[in-house]
């Protein structure tokens, strides 16, 4: 009896550790500086909304959202339309040759972010796409097939090969296979990847500052939030404004996919 109360202690703890510093952030953002400081963790005296109003205006928000949604849904978009593919035939693959290739992918976690910098920033200059949106649709995906192409691999091997073998036989191709077999399962492992990819490109600041810069017009909203700092000087409250307000879309991605993240959970639990 002892062991489910720890277990239920330390849950409720783990959630308050999550739950109050978001609590302190959605306060904040509706106070004054000498509120937040001296009372840090009280409600506002007034509900005022001027300070998210001050951040969307001052950094250009709005466009810069849009900026990053397009670039983040291009990005993902291409990454499942190589990963899916690049796992279906590395999970039906077999010999050395599979493995290598297996393992080959696997390499591109050893890759120090900081390594490729210098070399990106090359190949922008020489493609002609530096200070475009476009080379960066481009770039993220390739640093994201290592993680997508693994953990759909892992996947799809779980799919009895007799699905496959009695799709084959009434005709099937081997891209129907794929669409009507192999896709309908693996919509958890799909959604799983389609949330640690949108975490990774909608947080994504380094090569969004480098390769497009902060032109108001192109930058992503992780390049203008900062910008807040510059021109609002300390108002934390405006400035934690406007944190809340690009954490929406990361909210609503997850209560989408979040059913599937834990069938994915789920399965892998049982399947281990």
């Amino acid at each position: 009896m002892k062991m489910p109360r720890i277990s239920g202690f330390l849950a409720w703890g783990y959630a308050a550790l999550l739950v109050i510093p978001f609590y302190y952030l959605v306060i904040s953002s509706l106070k004054e500086n000498d509120d937040i400081f001296t009372n840090p963790l009280s409600l506002p005296s007034t509900w005022d909304f001027g300070n998210y109003r001050e951040a969307i205006s001052s950094a250009e928000l709005v466009p810069a959202v849009a900026n990053s949604v397009i670039v983040t849904g291009l990005a993902l978009a291409l990454t499942l339309l190589l990963a899916v593919p690049a796992a279906f035939a590395l999970s039906r693959a077999t010999g050395r040759a599979g493995r290598l290739v297996e393992a080959t992918f696997s390499l591109g976690f050893l890759i120090p972010t900081f390594a490729a910098l210098f070399p990106t920033f090359l190949l922008a200059a020489f493609t002609g796409l530096f200070h475009t949106r476009t080379f960066l649709v481009f770039l993220l995906p390739a640093t994201a097939m290592p993680l997508a192409v693994i953990i759909l691999t892992q996947f799809m091997r779980t799919i009895p090969r007799e699905l496959e073998e009695a799709a084959s036989m009434d005709g099937a191709s081997t891209l129907t296979i794929l669409r009507h077999v192999h896709l309908p399962i693996c919509v958890p492992g799909i959604a799983t990847v389609v949330l640690l990819c949108f975490l990774s490109f909608w947080n994504e600041y380094l090569y969004s500052l480098i390769i497009i810069g902060p032109d108001p017009a192109q930058r992503t909203i992780q390049v203008a939030l900062p910008t807040l700092q510059l021109t609002t000087g300390t108002d934390y409250g405006v400035l934690m404004a406007g944190t809340v307000f690009t954490l929406l879309p990361v909210f609503a991605v997850y209560a989408v996919t979040q059913r599937q993240m834990q069938k994915a959970l789920v399965s892998g639990a049982v399947k281990g």
